[in-house]
């Protein structure tokens, strides 16, 4: 129960830091200010501007793009699942060794069975690949659009301090 009071803290403090500074899309998909950096130091200033100025919105396309990304690996959302539900019911219900006939069953062994069934049928579900996709899709969508949206008005008048 202490633990979900943590992950619930985590996810209040989480949407309250990042999700607060999502942009509205009509900001996030102007297409006025859509246009080719001149050269490499141009593009490196929109980079590093954009990133910070669009950091919600761009760990929300993250997020989008997991989901996706789970959802069209079938195998892979049934392995992990197949896992943490495991871990989860061995430290709920098996806590103490439990002796069916003359045999007994221990914890040690309920683990190394989930592993033994576990870590192939994950193996199968391919993260690795997942894992570079998500990476690689994310860096294409998230680089290309800040890459090509030049800074507003604020980005000039941030330095200046108000009287």
């Amino acid at each position: 129960m202490e633990q979900l009071m943590k992950v619930g803290d985590f996810v209040r403090g989480f949407r309250e830091q990042r999700l607060s500074t999502l942009k509205s899309p009509m900001d996030f998909f102007d297409h006025r200010q859509v246009s080719r950096p001149k050269d490499l130091t141009e593009a490196t200033s929109r980079i590093t501007h954009n990133t910070r100025y669009f950091s919600g919105n761009y760990l929300l396309i993250i997020a989008l793009l997991a989901i996706y990304a789970m959802l069209t690996n079938p195998l892979l959302l049934i392995s992990l699942g197949f896992l943490a539900g495991g871990f989860a019911a061995i430290n709920r219900f098996a806590s103490e060794p439990i002796q069916i006939g003359s045999m007994v069953i221990t914890q040690k062994s309920l683990y190394i069975t989930l592993f033994v069934i576990g870590l192939p049928l994950l193996y199968l579900g391919s993260p690795v690949s997942t894992f570079f996709w998500l990476v690689g899709s994310s860096a294409i969508l998230i680089l290309g659009h800040a890459c090509l949206m030049e800074p507003g008005l604020e980005s000039e008048y941030g330095n200046v301090e108000t009287v």
